[in-house]
């Protein structure tokens, strides 16, 4: 996938966020890490593993 403007990235870096919300948030969750709101953690790991990829990707091909 080819990613040619700013609508792209902020896109997949949503759901990059969306989704570590769902499982990185699920699991600290799950481990009565409660303290540490979950929900955040997840969304903020989400968002920085989007970025990574984003990054890296164009790098491989």
């Amino acid at each position: 996938m080819i990613i040619g403007n700013d609508f792209e990235i902020g896109f997949l870096l949503v759901i990059f966020a969306l989704l570590g919300i769902i499982l990185i948030g699920t699991v600290l969750d799950t481990l009565h890490l409660q303290r540490l709101h979950p929900r955040l953690i997840g969304a903020a790991v989400g968002v920085l593993v989007g970025f990574a990829l984003i990054e890296a990707v164009p790098m491989l091909t």
